[in-house]
């Protein structure tokens, strides 16, 4: 059975592609205008849409990046509503009323 490099590289509703491998292998710490200097033409592909990392992290102001893991939250962090999917819907399961009641006597 093979693994597909599309479930690899999506973390929520972001689906980073090729640049998951690029961004994980590049040298950091890094600050933005190098990122995109290098990276900022790819395309990250969301729900039904794609972006570019351009779009996605110019409006950040001046930015350095410590490692893959700080670039991949920085874009999930900045990407619109089309990258989580379904709106609303969660499988982490919700809070009631009374649950959060239940808080002040754990």
């Amino acid at each position: 059975m093979t693994t597909d490099q599309n479930d690899e590289s999506r973390e929520q509703g972001v689906e980073f592609g090729p640049l998951a491998d690029e961004i994980e292998d590049e040298t950091y710490p890094i600050d933005k205008e190098t990122l995109l200097e290098r990276y900022g033409d790819r395309e990250l592909d969301l729900e039904g849409d794609t972006t570019t990392l351009r779009a996605v992290l110019e409006p950040m102001g001046d930015t350095t990046y410590e490692s893959a893991d700080d670039v991949r939250q920085s874009v999930i962090g900045m990407v619109s509503d089309e990258a989580v999917g379904r709106r609303n819907y969660s499988d982490r399961g919700g809070s009631t009323d009374t649950e959060e009641g239940d808080e002040a006597s754990v």
